[in-house]
Order: structure tokens, then sequence, then C-alpha cells
């Protein structure tokens, strides 16, 4: 019962706190506060996006969590990592040196491009606090296109914050030449 409380209390908190347009936020909002999503492209089921977590909200509702727990949720990111073979996984930054949320997408039923990262992302779906095994482990490594010895380093199970997004919506960053 106390982390129901706790969730929804960060919840409530993180709702409120992101009506509030800070410098830091990385999509633009209008003046009735909804997200301005022209330039974006949608992958998977397009969706309303009108209540979005900051980066920084969103890790605080993921520490408030146990493994096991799950919310559904929008949140926006920058996009950290992209899987290298299919565009079948992606890491989106939590504003904290090395947290980050590892995105899947509902029923393998798409993918994003490979080459989204630095990208800003706005994903829509269930959150969950969760334990991943050394051998999924690997197996991401080795999508990534980690060294032999990278992968063989992994040796230890990790406590992840995992995401299954319905949706999402993505924004290329300009190169500056």
């Amino acid at each position: 019962m106390k982390r129901i409380i706790l969730i929804l209390n960060v919840l409530a908190f993180s709702l409120f706190a992101c009506k509030n347009n800070s410098s830091e936020e990385l999509v633009e909002l209008n003046k009735d506060s909804t997200i301005v999503t022209e330039g974006y492209e949608v992958f998977g089921e397009s969706f309303e996006v009108n209540e979005v977590l900051t980066h920084d909200d969103m890790r605080n509702l993921y520490e408030g969590m146990e493994i096991g727990d799950s919310i559904e949720v929008s949140f926006n990111a920058k996009v950290n990592s992209v899987c290298q073979k299919k565009g079948c996984w992606m890491k989106l930054d939590l504003g904290e040196e090395g947290m980050e949320s590892f995105v899947k997408f509902k029923d393998y039923d798409f993918f994003v491009p490979m080459d989204a990262e630095n990208s800003d992302a706005i994903i829509k779906g269930m959150a969950y606090k969760s334990q991943t095994s050394v051998e999924e482990l690997r197996h991401y490594a080795e999508d990534a296109g980690k060294s032999k010895e990278e992968i063989e380093s992994i040796t230890e199970p990790r406590i992840e914050y995992t995401f299954m997004a319905d949706g999402v919506y993505l924004k290329k960053i300009e190169n500056e030449s």
C-alpha cells in the first residue's frame, strides 16, 4: 500500500511539475501546455501528447518503484542508444549520469531507426522496474555492437528501469556542419 501511495504522489507531483515550461525540457510547449509534435515521426501507435513527464520526473518515479511494479505513463527524453541490428530497442537518458530507461516495443510490432541516437523521444506505455539476466544483458550488448571482451565481462544480473512502449514520437537533432 505504501508503494502505491508513493507512486501516486510522485506521479501527481510529476504531472503538476511538467505543466511548467522549464529550459531543461526537451520538447516545446504551446500556450495551452500541450506538446508540439511538429517535426516528429510516429512509430507504433500515435497518442495524445499532453501529459508528459520529464526525464527527471521519470527517474524519480522509477526510483520509488519496487522490482515488479509497473505504471502507465508518457515521458520525454534524449535517445542514448539504439539496437544496431534492427532498431528493436533503445535506451533513453534519465537525466543523471549512467541512468537510462531500457525501452522495448509492444508486441515487437514496430522498430525505430538505427540512427535515432541523440534524437528527442516522447514515448507512451508501461514503465517497469525489473531485473535483467546475464544472458539477456549479453544479448543486448551484442546487439549494440560491443566487443567480445565487453560482452564476456557481464557476469551479474542488473536492476533496470524498463519500458514497454505502445508508441514513440522521434525528432532528429540537426547535425551542425
